[in-house]
C-alpha cells in the first residue's frame, strides 16, 4: 500500500512524517522543480517526484493526501478521482488519527483570531489545549502531541477533502466570496465550508452567525444542536452584545464586560469563541480569563505608527473584500492601501466605503482594476512597491486621518504571505517617520 502526498509544504511534510512513523510506503509529489527537503526525504525512503504532475505518479497508489495549496481542480487530483482513489486533506488525515475532542472553526474572516481565543479559553478552563490546523501547526502534528483538547482552524481548501471529520463543536463565522479561483464558484466555496458540520452527530454542537445571511442559511441545516451568536443583543439561548458587554444566554447568563479591543471582527469573533467554549463545557469565568489573556495576532487592525497626526494601521490579514470592508467599519478620513491577487473575486463592493476615503493607493496585480474602480470618486495613485505606497498614502492623508493597509487581496504577487506584507508596511512607516522627522511634513 502506497500513499501519495501531494504538496510538500508544512502540512504535507507532517503527513509524510506520520506515515513513515507508521511504516507506510510513501510517494510525494510537488509542482516545484526544486525543494530543499527532497534529498532528506529520499534518504528516509520517500519516493519524491518534483516538477510537473503526471498520471504515472498515481501508479500503485492506494490513497492520496493533498495539501491546501493544491487547487481542487488540479489535474493530479482529477486523475486520482478518475481512478476512484480516496483523496483526503491533511485535516481529514490528522482527524482520523486522534480521538481528542476538538472545536473547529471556519469562515471567510476571523478564523485565526477565533481559534486563538478558543485555545486560550480552553487552557484557562484547565485543558491542555493548542491552536492548530490552518493556523500554521498541522492537526496531524498536534494530534500526536498528547493534548486533551484542540482548537482547529479549518480552511475551505482543507474541508473540501474531508469525509469523516466531526468536531465536538463546529463554528461557521461568516461567508463571503473568496478563493473563487480555487473553488470555481461561491456555491462550491460555501459547500466546502459547510463540511465542517456535515458529519457531526446529534449530540454535537454547531455555532452559527445569526447576522450573516449566507452563513446562517448553511448553519440552519447542521445535523446537531445549533447555538447562535450575533453582533447585537442576544435572544434566548444566543450569545451577543448588550452595548459594550458580551452576554451569553445559553444554559445560563454570562456577562463579560471591559474586554480589550481586537481587530475589526473582534466582537463577532469573541461572541463565537464564547459560544463554542461554553458549549464545550468551559466555565464562564475561564471563558472571560481566556479572552483577557489571549495572544494578540499581528496584522489585524494593528496601529503601527503615527506621523504628522496620521495613524498608520496594518490590516494585511484583510485578504478579501469582506475583510477589507470590516477593517473600514467605523472609520472615515482614510487613505486605503489595497491590491494584490484578487482570487477571482469582484472588487466593486469596495465602492461602498468611497465616501469615507480621502484617497486610494493601489498595489499589485489588481492595481489597475482598483484604480479604475475609484477613478473620479477619490484621488488615486498606483504604487509599484509597499514603500512607495506608504509615501503616496501619507501625501494624500490629512492630520487626524488614517492610512489603512486593508488590501482586499492576497499577497502572493509581491510577498511570501500577508505577514511579510504587513511587516514591510510597518518597516516603511518607520522609515517614513524618520524621513519626515528630519524634514517636517
Amino acid at each position: 500500500m502506497t500513499t501519495l502526498v501531494v504538496g510538500l509544504a508544512t502540512s504535507g511534510l507532517a503527513v509524510v512524517d506520520a506515515l513513515l512513523a507508521d511504516g507506510e510506503v510513501v510517494r510525494a509529489v510537488d509542482a516545484r522543480a526544486e525543494l530543499p527537503a527532497a534529498e532528506g526525504l529520499r534518504a528516509r525512503g520517500v519516493d519524491v517526484r518534483l516538477g510537473v504532475h503526471e498520471p504515472s505518479q498515481l501508479d500503485g497508489v492506494t490513497s492520496v493526501v493533498t495539501s491546501p495549496g493544491v487547487p481542487e481542480r488540479a489535474p493530479i487530483l482529477a486523475w486520482a478521482q478518475e481512478r476512484r482513489l480516496p483523496v483526503m486533506s491533511e485535516l481529514e488525515f490528522g482527524a482520523r488519527r486522534t480521538a481528542v475532542p476538538t472545536i473547529a472553526i471556519t469562515g471567510t474572516n476571523g478564523k485565526s483570531t477565533t481559534t486563538e481565543l478558543v485555545a486560550s479559553m480552553l487552557r484557562a478552563g484547565g485543558r491542555d489545549a493548542v491552536a492548530c490546523g490552518n493556523i500554521g501547526y498541522p492537526l496531524t502534528t498536534a494530534a500526536a502531541a498528547g493534548h486533551d483538547a484542540l482548537a482547529v482552524e479549518a480552511s475551505s481548501f482543507q474541508l473540501r477533502f474531508c469525509d469523516t471529520f466531526a468536531p465536538r463543536v463546529s463554528v461557521l463565522l461568516n461567508l463571503a466570496p473568496d478563493h473563487l479561483d480555487w473553488h470555481g464558484s461561491f456555491e462550491a466555496y460555501g459547500d466546502a465550508k459547510a463540511r465542517i458540520f456535515e458529519h457531526q452527530r446529534p449530540d454535537d454542537v454547531h455555532v452559527g452567525n445569526r447576522d450573516d445571511a449566507e452563513a446562517a442559511a448553511r448553519s440552519a441545516v447542521a445535523p446537531c444542536r445549533v447555538i447562535w451568536f450575533r453582533s447585537g443583543p442576544p435572544g434566548e439561548g444566543e450569545v451577543g452584545w448588550d452595548g459594550d458587554t458580551l452576554v451569553a444566554r445559553a444554559d445560563h447568563e454570562v456577562r463579560l464586560p471591559d474586554l480589550p479591543a481586537g481587530g475589526p471582527t473582534w466582537r463577532e469573533d469573541l461572541a463565537a469563541a464564547t459560544a463554542a467554549s461554553l458549549a464545550f463545557g468551559i466555565a464562564p469565568e475561564a471563558v472571560e480569563e481566556g479572552a483577557r489573556t489571549m495572544r494578540r495576532l499581528p496584522h489585524r487592525g494593528e496601529t503601527v505608527g503615527e506621523i504628522g497626526g496620521v495613524a498608520f494601521v496594518d490590516d494585511s490579514k484583510a485578504t478579501n473584500v469582506h475583510a477589507a470592508l470590516a477593517a473600514m467599519r467605523g472609520r472615515d478620513e482614510v487613505v486605503l492601501v489595497a491590491g494584490g491577487v484578487a482570487k477571482g473575486v469582484d472588487l466593486s463592493p469596495l465602492l461602498a466605503v468611497a465616501d469615507a476615503l480621502d484617497g486610494v493607493v493601489a498595489i499589485g496585480e489588481a492595481a489597475d482594476e482598483i484604480a479604475e474602480l475609484f477613478d473620479g470618486r477619490v484621488p488615486v495613485r498606483v504604487a509599484t512597491s509597499i514603500e512607495t505606497a506608504v509615501g503616496d498614502a501619507y501625501a494624500l492623508a490629512r492630520p487626524g486621518g488614517t492610512v489603512l493597509l486593508a488590501p482586499a487581496c492576497a499577497s502572493w504577487d509581491m510577498f511570501h504571505d500577508y505577514a511579510e506584507r504587513g511587516d514591510r508596511f510597518r518597516a516603511a512607516v518607520i522609515g517614513l517617520g524618520m524621513e519626515v522627522g528630519d524634514r517636517g511634513r
